[in-house]
């Protein structure tokens, strides 16, 4: 279970989400899908949600979960959203080479003139999304991330075989919630990409794909999926700043829910391997 210290981060991250995706009053907030994408368990997210309810942000509803209970639009500013820069300079200089595998809290508030406060708060967001570990102490480690054109075309060549197999499981069964939620998500993408972070656009898209694996019901693919999403976030958020490409990802994202609900699981599949492929062809290009 996540600490209860999270809970104003997943508060936050809840918020973010809706605000992302243009959520409108009375959208349904599943715990599941917040829980994948927040990377938590449900724990965390249902007493957030909780939170959320005792402020009047969101409805609970007995036997049917949670409502949202304002446009996106009209919900309270949180505090630190978006492009935080001191986070993204400690994300570039991760990939850059700068900063060693472990470090210190004194040494990281000595580099980037942090209040030990404020840096805590930008190591738990780090660690939430998987590339740091807190250590004993005051000491932490960074996990492994992707650094070079290789391992990155590696790793998308690998996410394209294994998403392509996942569909064509047996035990492969679409979830009706997760697909509409899904569907919601990426036609507001679509509509509002200019104005999302680096953060939420990669937080959408990984869902997307994490969802499809969860549907596989088999851990093993799942796993694989989500690991290779942690290990690759750097250099996505690196490359995200061209957009270009996000309006056609939208839409094969949609048109692959529309054949996986045809049923037609093998061109499903087919064009998921091509979707993978070339959107990884893509971006190598864009790495330095």
């Amino acid at each position: 279970m996540a600490r209860g210290s999270l809970s104003p981060q997943i508060i936050s991250r809840i918020l973010d989400h809706a605000r992302a995706n243009g959520f409108k009053a009375g959208q349904h907030l599943p715990a599941q899908v917040l829980a994948d994408t927040c990377r938590v368990s449900r724990a965390p997210i249902v007493a957030a949600l909780k939170k959320l309810a005792e402020q009047g942000l969101v409805r609970s509803e007995p036997n049917r979960g949670f409502f949202l209970a304002h446009d996106a639009g009209d919900l309270p500013p949180a505090a630190e959203e978006g492009e935080d820069p001191d986070y993204f300079q400690i994300a570039e200089d991760r990939l850059a080479g700068k900063l060693a595998d472990r470090i210190s809290e004194t040494e990281l508030m000595r580099i980037y003139g942090l209040p030990r406060g404020r840096l805590l708060r930008i190591l738990h967001r780090i660690a939430e999304e998987g590339w740091i570990d807190r250590l004993p102490g005051n000491g932490w480690q960074f996990r492994e991330t992707l650094t070079s054109r290789k391992t990155y075309e590696d790793a998308y060549n690998f996410r394209a075989a294994i998403e392509m197999q996942a569909l064509l499981l047996p035990s492969f069964r679409i979830d009706p919630e997760a697909f509409a939620a899904a569907r919601q998500h990426q036609t507001a993408l679509l509509q509002h990409y200019e104005d999302q972070s680096r953060s939420a656009i990669f937080g959408t898209n990984i869902g997307f794909h994490e969802m499809l694996m969860r549907c596989a019901n088999n851990d093993f693919f799942l796993d694989a999926v989500r690991r290779i999403n942690r290990i690759r976030r750097l250099l996505e958020y690196r490359i995200t700043n061209d957009r270009t490409r996000l309006p056609q990802q939208c839409r094969e994202h949609l048109q692959i829910l529309d054949l996986i609900e045809a049923k037609d699981m093998h061109a499903a599949a087919t064009f998921l391997h091509r979707h993978v492929r070339e959107a990884g062809s893509i971006k190598v290009r864009l790495i330095n």
